[in-house]
């Protein structure tokens, strides 16, 4: 009884170990608090033994038809879109190298061409 009690003040490298052994404390320990309950799922009682086969689809069936067709609907809208766009940088780009829309190689007098008119390179 006669050991002299002395305070002295914590260091922030015991400060952080002691936060991290709590940390792993608690994550020991989570496991073991959070069980599973014994809930089950709600299921239809079917009159018969045999399951249904037409059965109503759901409200969230339902929404996830309706997004996926939307979403498939956006695709092929960006499709048709990136495909009229690329169509038409071929078509600048032919009127370019041969002066026609067409690519026939003649010039209308107001565009002029740049290269060979075939498409090859030099």
């Amino acid at each position: 009884m006669s050991s002299i009690i002395k305070s002295e003040t914590i260091s922030r490298r015991k400060a952080l170990s002691l936060m991290g052994l709590a940390a792993v404390f608690c994550l020991a320990a989570a496991p073991t608090v959070l069980t599973v309950s014994d809930a089950e799922a709600q299921t239809t009682t079917a009159p018969t033994t045999a399951a249904p086969t037409a059965v109503a689809p759901t409200a969230g069936m339902e929404r996830r038809s309706a997004r996926h067709e939307r979403r498939m609907e956006r695709r092929s809208a960006r499709h048709e879109r990136r495909m009229e766009r690329r169509t038409a940088r071929h078509e600048r780009r032919m009127e370019r190298r041969t002066g026609t829309a067409t690519g026939t190689g003649t010039t209308t007098g107001a565009a002029t061409t740049t290269g060979t008119g075939t498409g090859e390179k030099k």
